[in-house]
C-alpha cells in the first residue's frame, strides 16, 4: 500500500460529504492523522465512526471554514497537538436552492416585479433569474470561495515552515461550463480554477503544491434528487447528462481517489502544480451529438 502520508497530518474540510469522506477514509487507511472539518458533527461522527473502526487516526473539528479567526485557533490547536498540516482538502463548498431559477432563459415573466415575493421568501414554483435572493446568491460565492482562500491562507503557512505539502482543491464540471439555473455556484467555481493557478505559482518557492479536481456528476444524496426519480430511474436533466458522458454512468466517490492520491503524493507529482484535473466519464469531451 502507497504511505506517502504515513503519520502526517491530512486536513479535510467538507469532510461528511460523500466524496470528502470518501477522501478522508483512504487517507486514513494509508496512515495520516485526519482532521474532519465540517459543520454538522452527526455527519463527522459517521465518518469517525468508519476510520476508527479500520484503525485509523483522526479527530473531529466542526467548523465552518468562511470564520477565519475560528479556522487559526483550529489549526494552531492541530499543530500544538499533531505536528504541521502536510495535506489540505479544500472540500467545504455547497449550493442554495433560494439562488436557483426554475426557468432556464428569460422570458416576459421576468419583467415583472416580484421584490414583494422575494422578501417574503415566497417565490413562486415558477421563477427566474431575476427573482432569486441575492444574499443567497452570495453566500454561495463565499463558501465556495472564502472557503476554500481562507483555509488555504492559515494551513499553507504551515506547510511552508514543515518544508513543503500540498493543497487539493475541488472545481466542478461548472468550472468549465456554467451549467443552467447555477449561476452563482458555476461562478465560484471557475474561479477556483483561477484561485488554484494562482496560488500555485506564489507557493512554489515554499514547495508547497496547489492542484485541483474537477468532479463529473458523482451520485450523492443531492444530486440524486435531480439526476434520479424516486423508483432510480433518470429524471430528464439525468437523461440529459447520461446523453453527454461517455462512461455511460454517474461517477461514484471511489473514482476520485486515484487522481487525488496522484495529485498529493510527492514521489509521484513532484513537478505538477497549478491544474485542475476533470474527473468526470469524458463528459467534457462529449458536444451530446
Amino acid at each position: 500500500m502507497n504511505t506517502y502520508c504515513k503519520d502526517k497530518v491530512a486536513v479535510v474540510t467538507g469532510a461528511g460529504g460523500t466524496l470528502c469522506s470518501a477522501i478522508a477514509i483512504d487517507l486514513a487507511k494509508k496512515g495520516a492523522k485526519v482532521v474532519l472539518v465540517g459543520r454538522t458533527r452527526e455527519k463527522l461522527e459517521k465518518v469517525e465512526n468508519e476510520i476508527a473502526a479500520s484503525g485509523g487516526i483522526c479527530c473531529i473539528e466542526p467548523a465552518d471554514v468562511t470564520d477565519e479567526a475560528a479556522m487559526r485557533n483550529m489549526a494552531d490547536r492541530i499543530a500544538a497537538e499533531w505536528g504541521p498540516c502536510r495535506f489540505l482538502i479544500n472540500g467545504a463548498g455547497g449550493n442554495n436552492v433560494k439562488a436557483m431559477p426554475t426557468r432556464l432563459k428569460f422570458c416576459e415573466k421576468d419583467l415583472c416585479d416580484s421584490a414583494s415575493l422575494r422578501e417574503n421568501n415566497d417565490l413562486p414554483a415558477d421563477h427566474g433569474f431575476f427573482d432569486i435572493d441575492m444574499e443567497a446568491f452570495k453566500s454561495v460565492l463565499e463558501i465556495n470561495t472564502l472557503g476554500t482562500v481562507i483555509p488555504s491562507r492559515i494551513f499553507a503557512l504551515q506547510m511552508a515552515k514543515a518544508g513543503g505539502g500540498a493543497i487539493l482543491n475541488f472545481a466542478s464540471m461548472n468550472t468549465y461550463r456554467p451549467l443552467t439555473r447555477v449561476a452563482p455556484y458555476a461562478m465560484s467555481k471557475a474561479a477556483i480554477a483561477n484561485w488554484t493557478m494562482f496560488f500555485a505559482q506564489y507557493m512554489a518557492p515554499a514547495k508547497v503544491r496547489v492542484n485541483a479536481v474537477a468532479p463529473g456528476f458523482m451520485v450523492n444524496e443531492r444530486s440524486k434528487q435531480y439526476l434520479m426519480t424516486p423508483d432510480g430511474g433518470l429524471s430528464p436533466r439525468g437523461e440529459q447528462v447520461m446523453h453527454h458522458t461517455p462512461a455511460g454512468r454517474f461517477g461514484e466517490a471511489e473514482d476520485l481517489l486515484g487522481c487525488v492520491n496522484w495529485l498529493l503524493d510527492d514521489s509521484v507529482s513532484s513537478f505538477v502544480t497549478g491544474i485542475t484535473v476533470p474527473v468526470d466519464g469524458g463528459f467534457l469531451s462529449s458536444a451530446g451529438v
